[in-house]
């Protein structure tokens, strides 16, 4: 005769064979649960978290000193466009660029797919912008290239992804809606100003986009304040959930192993 399989405590098929599982219910309708049953993984359950601040409140603001400058010059607030431009460049550059790509990618860890969308979209777009400049600035395009047709195809692109991105934002609060949605509809007036050449629509999606960012300092100022008071709501952002808007109210639930995936909350 063979020596009959063993299972340790350790192996959660254990107890499979027996009636038992990962359910919650034990091989005996009497006993204690085993074990291998549910609550007895809970309580050998042990994790070690990073924290990580959200990464919209720099993402957010990145976006929203960039855009707030670009598209107040697009507006016709001061200044020539091509003149102004490559002086804007730099700090478009890096703080609505580089900044906020970082923010996307660091979204990836608190496991937030909109924001990890969205900053590593418009981020990636205030990156080649700048390069975009810094070419015309150096000779290598011409100067018309800044308000081309071609240019005006970044906006389509721009357009499709930041309205889905606004759809599932729906799912967190209103805030972040109000900023996506705006700045989805001033891509699609700055596609439309550049490729069909009118200029009363390029003017009109500059001031779309500067509600964009007036939007996205709010938000970003709101989650910074929400962080800095230890979850308690300071600026309302639209929360699904009437206490969470009240201001000295706290909107953040602490972490816990039942709500779902261990120790992490899944989002900002």
């Amino acid at each position: 005769m063979g020596i009959p399989e063993q299972r340790t405590p350790s192996d959660p098929l254990a107890n499979q064979s027996s009636g038992g599982g990962l359910d919650g219910h034990s091989g005996s309708a009497d006993g204690p649960a085993d074990q291998n049953s549910r609550e007895a993984w809970f309580e050998r359950s042990r994790l070690v978290v990073t924290p990580v601040a959200a990464p919209s409140i720099l993402g957010l603001f990145g976006f929203a000193g960039a855009t707030f400058m670009v598209a107040s010059l697009l507006a016709g607030w001061w200044g020539s466009p091509l003149v102004a431009a490559p002086v804007l460049a730099p700090f478009v550059f890096f703080f609505g660029g580089l900044a906020q790509l970082l923010a996307g990618m660091w979204a990836y860890k608190a496991r937030d797919g909109v924001a990890t969308a969205m900053h590593g979209t418009w981020g990636a777009f205030w990156l080649a912008w700048g390069a975009l400049v810094w070419a015309v600035s150096v000779g290598a395009l011409p100067v018309t290239a800044l308000v081309s047709q071609a240019f005006g195809f970044w906006f389509i692109v721009l357009a499709l992804v930041t309205l889905f991105g606004a759809l599932a934002s729906l799912g967190e609060n209103l805030g972040m809606f109000t900023v996506l949605g705006l700045l989805t509809a001033g891509s699609v007036l700055l596609a439309i100003g550049f490729i069909g050449g009118y200029t009363g629509a390029v003017t009109a999606g500059g001031w779309v986009l500067v509600a964009s960012a007036a939007a996205a300092f709010y938000t970003a100022g709101a989650m910074m304040m929400a962080g800095s008071f230890r979850g308690r709501t300071i600026l309302p952002l639209g929360r699904y959930s009437t206490a969470a808007n009240i201001p000295g109210r706290r909107a953040i639930a602490p972490i816990g192993y039942p709500e779902g995936l261990p120790g992490a909350r899944v989002g900002q």
